[in-house]
C-alpha cells in the first residue's frame, strides 16, 4: 500500500531535537497533558513564550514535535499523565541527546522530589513504528513508568517495566550518516552489489534513513528512484550524499509538505521533495513545527470529515449497487428485445407467401426478399393458427417487443442518469472539507428521494454553504460549486446570462462560473477557469477536456436531479487541471 506520510526517521528526529535544544534548553515544564491515548504533551515555557512539545507513540502518527496547536484535554487526567505530572511538572529541561543516531531522544530534566530534594530524571522517546514508546527513568536509568508497559509475554528480548533498568534497543550495525564521509562511502559503494539499486545501498548502508529520503537522494543523483548501482554515476552519487550529509551536519533544513492534486497532504520532509515531480505540489514552511502542524491538522481534519461522512458513503455505495443491478437486468432484457425487427420481417414474409402455407404446418421455407442475397429462411409457425393468424401473431410480437425496447431504452437512460448523479454526489462527498458541506450533501440526498434510507433525519430550516471563490490573473471573479445544490444555485440564480459556464466533459465535477462584468476575458482567463473546472472534478491526468459556454445556453430539464443540466453552443478546451492561485478565501 502507498505510504501516507514521510516516515519519521532518525534524520527527522535530529532536526526536531536541534530546534528543541536551541530554543528550549533551560525551559520550565509549565503543564503536562494527555489529550488522547498514546500522546503526552509538555507545555514548555522559555523567556516570554510557551510552546507545546508533543510525544505521540500511537500506531498512526508516531512522532515528536514542537507545536503551536491547541488541543482539548479530558476532564480527568489519565493515570500515566498523573504519574508524569508528579515527576515533570515544574521541572527544567537540562539537555537532549540522540544516542546512536537512532529514532530515540533522551530528555534530561531537573526537578524536586516529594521531600523537596533536587533530583534528575530522563524522559525517553522511542519512535519505532508500532513499537514506539515513552519511558520515564531516574538518573541511574531505573524505569519509573512507561506509556506502554512491555512484559515477557509481549517481548522476550526487551522488557519495559517499572523497577527494571532501561536498555537501548539493539544496534542495527549500520553507519551513521554523520560519519559517512566521501571516502568511507566510496569504499562501501565499491563493495556493494552493482545489480542492487541505489535506494537499497542507501538504506542498507546508512542507519536512520527513511525510504522516501533514499528515493529523493537517488532521484537527485540519477534522475530515477529505482536506478541500479551499475547504471549510476558514482561521482554524482557520492557528491549527492556528501551534500546531504552537510545538510544534516549544519542543520540546513527545508521543512516541506507535499500535497496531492486534491489537496490531501502526502509527505513531510526536512528537505525539499523533488522525486514525486508533478504528481504533487510542495509547500515550504519556516520551521518544522509549522510543517508538522500544517500536515497533521489537515490530515486529522480530513479523517474527521471522512468518519462523519461514512454513513453517506455507505448510503451511496448501496444506492450505486442497487442501480447497477437494475441496469444490468434492463440491458439484458433490451438485448432480448432486439428480435423486434425480426418478428416484423417474419410477418411480412408470411403475408407475401401466404399461398404456400397450410394450417398445421410447423414451419415454412421462403426466400427473404428483404436481403439483397435473397437467402432462404425457415420461419417457425404455430400449428394451431391459420396462415393469416400466424402473420398477425408475428406483427403483435413485433409491436410488443418494439414497445418493450422503447420502454427499456428510456429506463436504462434514466438509471444511467441516476448512476451519474450518484457519482457526482460521491465526488463532492470525497472533497467535502467542513461539517456544513457534509450537512448540505446530506440534505441534497434527502431531497433527491433517499429520505426513506435516512431514518431520523430532519432537514434543517436554513442551510447554505458558499461557493469557493477565486480570481483569475486578469482579475475576473471565479465561483466554484461545492455540491450539486450549490451548482444549481450558482448557475441559475447567481450567474448572469452573459457570464461564462465551465464544466469537465462527461464526468462529475463542479460548475465553474467566470463572471465577465460585460467584458471579454483574455485567453489566459479562459484557460485558468477551464483548468479550475478540470481540477474540481473526477478527471485525472493531463489535457482534460472541459466544455464552456455562456450561461444563457445552459438549461435544467424539468424534474432533473440537482446539478444535472443540458447545454448547447459550447466549445471544448483541453487543459491541465490546476487549482486557481488567487483565492478569495482566508
Amino acid at each position: 500500500t502507498e505510504e501516507r506520510s514521510m516516515a519519521y526517521d532518525a534524520c527527522m528526529m535530529r532536526a526536531v531535537l536541534f530546534d528543541i535544544e536551541r530554543d528550549y534548553t533551560g525551559a520550565r515544564v509549565e503543564k503536562v497533558l494527555e489529550p488522547q491515548g498514546d500522546e503526552l504533551d509538555l507545555i514548555l515555557h522559555a523567556g516570554r513564550t510557551s510552546r507545546r512539545l508533543i510525544f505521540n507513540v500511537g500506531p498512526n502518527a508516531p512522532r515528536m514535535q514542537l507545536s503551536d496547536m491547541t488541543k482539548e484535554n479530558p476532564l480527568k487526567a489519565p493515570m500515566f499523565c498523573m504519574q508524569m505530572r508528579k515527576h515533570l511538572a515544574g521541572a527544567r529541561l537540562l539537555g537532549v541527546e540522540q544516542p546512536g543516531f537512532d529514532r530515540i531522544a533522551v530528555f534530561r530534566f531537573s526537578a524536586y522530589d516529594e521531600m523537596g530534594f533536587a533530583s534528575e530524571c530522563r524522559l525517553i522517546c522511542e519512535i519505532m513504528g508500532k513499537y514506539a514508546n515513552l519511558i520515564l527513568t531516574d538518573k541511574e536509568g531505573k524505569i519509573l513508568g512507561a506509556m506502554k508497559l512491555v512484559d515477557f509475554s509481549a517481548s522476550t528480548v526487551r522488557q519495559v517495566l517499572p523497577g527494571m533498568r532501561y536498555t537501548l534497543p539493539a544496534d542495527t550495525g549500520k553507519l551513521s550518516p554523520l560519519d559517512a564521509d566521501r571516502a568511507t562511502l566510496a569504499q562501501k559503494l565499491a563493495e556493494f552489489s552493482p545489480e542492487k539499486t541505489v535506494e537499497k545501498f542507501i538504506t542498507g548502508t546508512l542507519g536512520g534513513v527513511a525510504t522516501q529520503i533514499a528515493h529523493e537522494l537517488c532521484f537527485r543523483a540519477t534522475g530515477g528512484i529505482d536506478t541500479p548501482i551499475a547504471a549510476a554515476d558514482p561521482e554524482k552519487l557520492l557528491a549527492t550524499l556528501d551534500a546531504w550529509r552537510n545538510l544534516l551536519m549544519h542543520h540546513d533544513y527545508t521543512p516541506t509538505v507535499a500535497h496531492l492534486p486534491d489537496g490531501t497532504p502526502k509527505d513531510t520532509s526536512y528537505m525539499d521533495i523533488t522525486y514525486l515531480g508533478s504528481a504533487v505540489t510542495v509547500t515550504h514552511y519556516p520551521d518544522l513545527a509549522a510543517m508538522f502542524d500544517a500536515y497533521y491538522e489537515e490530515r486529522d481534519r480530513a479523517e474527521k470529515i471522512h468518519r462523519r461522512g461514512r454513513d453517506l458513503l455507505t448510503l451511496l455505495s448501496n444506492a450505486e449497487t442497487r442501480t447497477e443491478k437494475k441496469l444490468a437486468l434492463q440491458r439484458e432484457a433490451l438485448l432480448e428485445s432486439e428480435n423486434a425487427d425480426e418478428y416484423k420481417k417474419y410477418g411480412d414474409l408470411i403475408t407475401a407467401n401466404i399461398y404456400k402455407i397450410r394450417r398445421g404446418m410447423p414451419s415454412v421455407s421462403v426466400i427473404d426478399y428483404t436481403d439483397e442475397s435473397a437467402p432462404e429462411v425457415e420461419i417457425p409457425l404455430d400449428t394451431r393458427l391459420t396462415p393469416a393468424q400466424n402473420a398477425q401473431k408475428m406483427y403483435k410480437l413485433y409491436t410488443k417487443e418494439k414497445h418493450a425496447k422503447e420502454h427499456l431504452t428510456a429506463c436504462i437512460a434514466e438509471w444511467e442518469r441516476e448512476l451519474s448523479y450518484l457519482a457526482t454526489v460521491r465526488e463532492f462527498l470525497m472533497r467535502a472539507e467542513t461539517e456544513d458541506e457534509l450537512a448540505e450533501i446530506r440534505d441534497e440526498l434527502y431531497k433527491s428521494g433517499y429520505a426513506s434510507r435516512m431514518k431520523g433525519y430532519q432537514p434543517p430550516r436554513t442551510l447554505r454553504t458558499k461557493p469557493m471563490e477565486f480570481y483569475t490573473s486578469g482579475g475576473y471573479r471565479l465561483l466554484v460549486g461545492r455540491n450539486n445544490l450549490q451548482n444549481d444555485r450558482l448557475t441559475f440564480k447567481t450567474a448572469e446570462k452573459g457570464d461564462l459556464w465551465f464544466h469537465v466533459k462527461d464526468l462529475p465535477g463542479s460548475h465553474v462560473i467566470l463572471f465577465c462584468d460585460g467584458e471579454e476575458p483574455s485567453e489566459e482567463d479562459y484557460t485558468e477557469a477551464a483548468a479550475a473546472a478540470a481540477f474540481f472534478s473526477k478527471a485525472t491526468g493531463d489535457l482534460v477536456p472541459v466544455d464552456y459556454t455562456r450561461v444563457k445556453n445552459v438549461k435544467k430539464p424539468v424534474g432533473a436531479k440537482p446539478g444535472y443540466v443540458t447545454y448547447k453552443t459550447n466549445f471544448t478546451a483541453f487543459v491541465n487541471p490546476q487549482k486557481p492561485k488567487n483565492s478569495a478565501e482566508k
